[in-house]
């Protein structure tokens, strides 16, 4: 992974070309002799997992990308009709109907089956019994760290030396009898200075969209964005390569003074800038976009795209204090905050973006995103005085999509706006 072409035409095709020898490598692992750890990009270890030469798969990854290739239906219903529950996440039903129907991954190409399934987030339950399931239907071991819930707001040093703790006692020790290959500190220290990197880069192209008009979509646009810093990329030369080549594409994009992209071209007028809380649907990811786009909404901010982390708030790797920057990671995922602090964070997006109002997007089975939602909603329309919406499917279960209810709350939410707008225009002052 450390090999880097001299010249790439873009960033889009990069990332492409980068995910495509990812895909090829897994589905050659085994013929190589390569190990593979399955895991979760809320609290992954990436620079860990790559150390140890291991390769990372992202189960949720492999769903929602199904669902974009509208293969997830099906696996769905297998799960379904292996006595998974329709309340369920339906990123659970997705893998364990596409494992069961024999684990081609979204790529058209065989999935390894996993040598560790690696639990480095426990804040959401599911996660711990999604692997309970994984394990019985493989046969292979579990590691897993408990990661304590930012229940005050903020991460303790006990907090930190606990989780450090479990990484030298479990983890590692887990990766090494696996991998057959011993702990490096030295290649760790490497990977976190350039996941520091990555994370600085990505940082600036997400604040980019504070300019006006935004040069980028945050939520839509930044669901592709985030694939290498959240997956199998962090930590490594590839990374930092990417997000070089993104970061000098919206510059540009700034100094024309271009709208942000869409799937037919500049947003032809930026009418409303958004900020969204919770993941997309990705069953009809695209048609969902254009309900934004053709009104001329651009999503500024979200909570999505920091689902793997938050840089926002100045967090790096750390190479000098590597197992303790794999700590306060962990301990510092969006899901991971308390509903207080996902509030404060929001509203600073209303404020810093200049957004209009927030959009809460709540997807039926993903408990870790839908808990305090409708309070979330109110404390931010409370303190920004900025009208707020509230929009309802599924993550990757088609069925529960429905495009004219959605149309019509949006349609309803930015017609309020649009009435706010016109009254301060009357009542200047107010």
């Amino acid at each position: 992974m450390d090999s880097i072409p001299m010249k790439s035409p873009s960033a889009k095709h990069f990332q492409k070309q980068i995910l495509d020898d990812y895909f090829d490598r897994l589905a050659s692992a085994r013929d190589r002799g390569q190990k593979v750890v399955y895991t979760f990009v809320p609290g992954n270890l990436t620079e860990l997992i790559l150390s140890f030469d291991l390769l990372p798969v992202y189960p949720e990854v492999n769903a929602l990308q199904s669902a974009l290739r509208g293969d997830s239906g099906n696996f769905v219903k297998r799960a379904e009709m292996a006595g998974h529950s329709e309340d369920v996440c339906s990123y659970v039903k997705c893998d364990i109907g596409m494992m069961l129907l024999g684990n081609t991954g979204p790529a058209g190409k065989p999935l390894p089956p996993p040598d560790l399934l690696l639990l480095s987030y426990t804040g959401c339950f599911t996660f711990m019994k999604w692997f309970e399931n994984l394990a019985a239907l493989y046969d292979c071991p579990i590691a897993l760290l408990h990661v304590p819930y930012q229940a005050e707001g903020g991460v303790t040093p006990a907090m930190t030396r606990y989780v450090v703790r479990q990484l030298e006692e479990e983890i590692i020790p887990a990766m090494a009898r696996v991998s057959g290959r011993p702990y490096d500190p030295e290649k760790i220290r490497a990977m976190c200075a350039l996941a520091a990197q990555s994370e600085s880069l990505f940082v600036r192209c997400l604040e980019s969209a504070q300019h006006v008009p935004s040069p980028i979509d945050s939520y839509f646009g930044g669901v592709f964005y985030m694939f290498p810093i959240f997956t199998a990329f962090r930590g490594t030369l590839e990374a930092v390569k990417y997000y070089r080549l993104l970061l000098e594409e919206i510059e540009k994009r700034i100094r024309e003074n271009r709208t942000a992209f869409t799937l037919e071209g500049d947003l032809p007028e930026e009418r409303y800038r958004i900020v969204v809380e919770g993941p997309p649907n990705w069953t009809h990811f695209w048609e969902l976009w254009k309900l934004f786009y053709r009104r001329g909404a651009v999503v500024v901010a979200g909570s999505y795209v920091r689902v793997g982390g938050i840089y926002d708030n100045g967090f790096r790797h750390d190479p000098d204090h590597p197992l303790e920057s794999f700590a306060r990671y962990c301990m510092g995922c969006y899901t991971n905050l308390s509903v207080p602090a996902r509030v404060d964070l929001l509203t600073r997006f209303m404020e810093d973006y200049k957004a209009d109002g927030l959009v809460v997007h709540s997807v039926k089975s993903c408990n870790s995103f839908g808990a305090g939602q409708l309070l979330i909603l109110k404390e931010v329309e409370k303190r920004t005085a900025k009208p707020c919406g509230f929009i309802e499917s599924d993550l990757v279960d088609p069925q529960y999509f429905s495009r004219a209810h959605i149309k019509n709350r949006l349609d309803a939410y930015f017609q309020m706006i649009d009435e706010r707008r016109a009254y301060h225009d009357r009542n200047p002052g107010h």
